[in-house]
């Protein structure tokens, strides 16, 4: 599956935001490149080889490969804050609010998996101001998440003593999905979003009445 084909639900993300089209081309290029090589081991050349155009034409549109990866990690982080903040300003319960943004959350990093790797993984190849702006982007999904938490606390809800300690393990155990998450395993990018948005109201002390036994699976 390409970069441009990888979706939670299947549908085509062609980096729409991107233009014109050659550099949207480099972009996907980018991506694929990062992710099964590296940032540090890819090329200029690399990257343009697989767009199917010269290296001198990648400096049309990026002044350098860092310039790539900024734009890689500053979309895709503006995308998981929106994924983040919609649920955080949904309606219902902070219960129901903490499994909407976990699970859109974890079915953005399985269904997008390999731009997900590098979004998440590449952060240190950046310059020191480059990296500035995406840890900035990164403290705000933070904020969205720990702020459903304390409302859940507040409401009675969940029962945590350590809320930036759990904020954490929360953020880390969706973004690690794209780790390890595959076409080929036995579930889908809906199935886990929906496994790890149990797992994680159980982790703050959610108890849902009437629930079904979790049925162990090997």
């Amino acid at each position: 599956m390409s970069t441009a084909e990888e979706t939670a639900g299947g549908e085509i993300e062609p980096w729409g935001e991107v233009t014109p089209d050659a550099a949207r081309r480099l972009l996907v290029a980018a991506v694929e490149a990062f992710a099964e090589r590296g940032y540090h081991a890819t090329t200029t050349r690399d990257i343009a080889g697989r767009a199917g155009m010269s290296p001198a034409a990648l400096y049309i549109h990026y002044k350098t490969k860092e310039e790539l990866l900024h734009r890689i990690s500053r979309i895709g982080h503006e995308k998981a804050l929106d994924i983040l903040r919609t649920a955080a300003r949904g309606e219902g319960s902070a219960s129901e609010r903490l499994a909407d943004a976990v699970g859109s959350f974890v079915r953005w990093h399985a269904g997008r998996r390999t731009t997900a790797r590098v979004v998440q993984y590449e952060l240190d190849a950046l310059g020191p101001e480059a990296r500035a702006e995406i840890v900035a982007l990164r403290r705000r999904c933070d904020a969205e998440v720990r702020g459903i938490i304390e409302d859940g606390v507040a409401a009675g809800e969940f029962e945590v003593l350590d809320l930036k300690g759990t904020t954490l393990a929360v953020l880390s155990l969706c973004i690690d999905v794209a780790r390890w998450f595959s076409v080929h395993g036995p579930r889908t990018p809906d199935e886990v979003g929906a496994l790890y948005a149990d797992l994680v109201l159980r982790m703050v002390g959610v108890k849902r009445p009437g629930a079904a036994p979790m049925q162990s699976q090997k």
